[in-house]
């Protein structure tokens, strides 16, 4: 309702009559046109569901139906390359990867705070309302403390707009990290202090390594007992084989963690601690290290220790080339607390200055440049039941070329359809508002009637197709069941559209007499996050029955390959994904391998074939 008004939005013509009816059994009175969207008001109780009005205004609509159907709004004019460039120049969209625990989702609320997007920012440890981090808004990601879906976050920040992809950082939801990091133009990597470089985070570098993203790094935690920061620099850089250059250092760790040192500006900030961390930290300006105010701020012992590791790192540490960050062989590293906001404006502000602005997208052979006037963008997520109220599915598209205006009509590569974009979204988490204009950089969210896929590329000039997001082998796999069957509409639904979004894969059997689905993860979080899911927002109960077999092939080839080994996998069996292509599972690793000796001209493959 807006001012007393309601507005229907109407796409097609073919479905006016049925919208009128419902209408008027509403008690709602048609008026007229407003763009393309019907108006009507309530009718006053006395008028009895809609009958007072309803043959003048179904007969003045149909009039309009078939003698001045609303025109279609007024084609914005082509984007200048004067406003491209400025606005893509301030764009910045980048993900957050990080070993579960490291302080990501806290993090990312202090990043919100600092921008101004949130008054009071959240945290995972917090209790009461604080507990409730903006980017973890699904009901089991509350109340397990962990974040199982990837988030975009949009705000601005000294006349930037940032995109923000928070992505979870449990193994078992990799896939989706995977796809949110297909989006981004950097690469922020957190770490705990006290433990460095974990498995999980090794896992992601190595995406981010395959998506060639430059990489910034932030130490956190350095408010508890942290690793000394010479050992954290050192184990990066043997490890990730990757050069590394503090921005700014510490000043002690744990309970005696005071400030930072800057070292590009050679300043020193000293921390008030803030009760919980909710408000932004004070912060005291101190012009270098001779500044006679630091010896009545810090230790002795602290200062000469701060002193000492600034000499060992001039002559061990090679300054910053952000050449060297563009092309993966350096990375910039901050050091701080994001519970306690200590050092986090600081590496916003730098951030933001040493980040890169949206860059080409390949396709095929083809680079295609943020500034073509032509839009391009591609679907790296959907995410269904955003709004429990509208129950609706969102494609997340990110945009990677040109400008995108709300209404307009794009080719859908896959299909080959020209489609509509009506009723455009600026994402953030959960919350949703319209958008008329977004540019290269930008993650827009779309209203999806399934008409989109993960991977799908959409564009207003010649048919170009981005790269896919592949689809990666599991390696666990249970039969689930609905032990209700007169919910099995919903449950259908549930697990076509949980499919849809990437929280699980989703296979079928070739036997006619096993019609339940199989669910197929890459760990075992993603089959309690189903059956939490499937009950919240599909009101279905499930059951789960494990598969003996914890490897999955594709086939090269498909079926025709596929069928010419039946009968002959000894501890394997076939079952078809959504897309009716053949995967092949097997018991174990050995399994397989006896399975490849037999057929040596099969390719076995670990990913889907795009």
């Amino acid at each position: 309702w807006e001012g007393g008004y309601l507005l229907v939005c109407q796409q097609e013509m073919v479905g006016l009559r049925p919208i009128l009816a419902l209408l008027s059994i509403a008690g709602l009175c048609v008026e007229g046109w407003q763009g393309n969207s019907l108006v009507a008001t309530r009718l006053p109780l006395s008028a009895g569901k809609g009958r007072a009005c309803q043959g003048r205004n179904v007969a003045a609509i149909r009039m309009q139906e078939t003698e001045t159907a609303p025109s279609p709004s007024k084609k914005p004019s082509a984007p200048t390359e004067q406003e491209l460039s400025r606005e893509i120049g301030r764009r910045r969209t980048f993900a957050i990867i990080s070993h579960p625990d490291a302080g990501k989702t806290t993090m990312t609320e202090k990043l919100l705070l600092y921008g101004g997007a949130v008054q009071e920012a959240g945290a995972v440890k917090a209790k009461g309302e604080r507990r409730r981090a903006t980017s973890d808004w699904m009901k089991i990601e509350q109340d397990r403390g962990i974040s199982i879906s990837s988030t975009a976050l949009q705000f601005e920040y000294r006349g930037m707009q940032l995109n923000l992809l928070d992505t979870p950082g449990h193994e078992d939801f990799s896939e989706d990290t995977y796809r949110t990091i297909a989006a981004a133009d950097n690469a922020v990597m957190l770490l705990d202090g006290a433990k460095g470089l974990e498995a999980q985070t090794l896992k992601l570098f190595n995406v981010v390594q395959k998506r060639k993203l430059p990489l910034f790094t932030f130490i956190n935690k350095m408010d508890r007992p942290a690793l000394e920061p010479l050992e954290l620099l050192d184990t990066i850089e043997n490890v990730l084989k990757i050069k590394t250059s503090p921005v700014t250092w510490p000043i002690g760790s744990g309970d005696r963690f005071m400030g930072i040192y800057d070292r590009s500006s050679s300043s020193v900030q000293i921390f008030s601690k803030e009760s919980g961390g909710a408000k932004k930290a004070t912060e005291v300006e101190i012009d270098g290290l001779d500044d006679p105010k630091l010896a009545d701020l810090v230790p002795d012992d602290l200062l000469s220790n701060l002193k000492e590791e600034l000499e060992i790192l001039d002559e061990i540490v090679d300054p910053l080339d952000m050449e060297l960050v563009r092309a993966q062989k350096q990375t910039p590293v901050w050091f701080g607390s994001g519970y306690n906001n200590f050092g986090v404006e600081t590496f916003l502000n730098r951030f933001i200055d040493l980040s890169l602005p949206p860059s080409p997208r390949t396709s095929g052979d083809t680079a295609v440049p943020p500034e073509d006037k032509e839009f391009t963008g591609f679907v790296f997520k959907l995410q269904a039941n955003m709004d429990p109220k509208h129950r609706d599915r969102i494609a997340f598209v990110r945009v990677c070329s040109g400008r995108f205006d709300k209404d307009m009509q794009v080719l859908h590569t896959r299909t080959g359809k020209t489609v509509r974009l009506s009723a455009p979204s600026k994402l953030f988490a959960q919350r949703r508002e319209t958008v008329d204009t977004a540019y290269a950089g930008d993650i827009v969210g779309f209203v999806n009637p399934g008409a989109f896929s993960i991977g799908d590329t959409l564009t207003t000039g010649k048919k170009i197709q981005y790269e896919g997001i592949p689809t990666f082998s599991p390696e666990l796999f249970n039969w689930i069941r609905n032990p209700n069957p007169s919910k099995q509409k919903n449950f259908k639904k549930g697990i076509d559209q949980l499919r849809e979004e990437g929280a699980v894969q989703v296979l079928w059997s070739t036997s006619d007499f096993d019609i339940d689905p199989v669910l197929a993860a890459v760990g075992a979080l993603q089959f309690e996050v189903v059956a939490s899911r499937l009950k919240t927002e599909y009101g279905v109960d499930s059951s789960y029955e494990a598969l003996p077999y914890s490897v999955a092939r594709w086939i090269d080839g498909g079926w025709d390959v596929a069928d010419t080994m039946k009968g002959q996998t000894y501890n394997g069996q076939f079952f078809k994904d959504s897309q009716d292509r053949p995967v092949l599972l097997v018991k174990n690793q050995w399994a397989l391998e006896t399975i490849m000796e037999k057929f040596p001209d099969v390719n076995f493959l670990d990913v889907a074939p795009l």
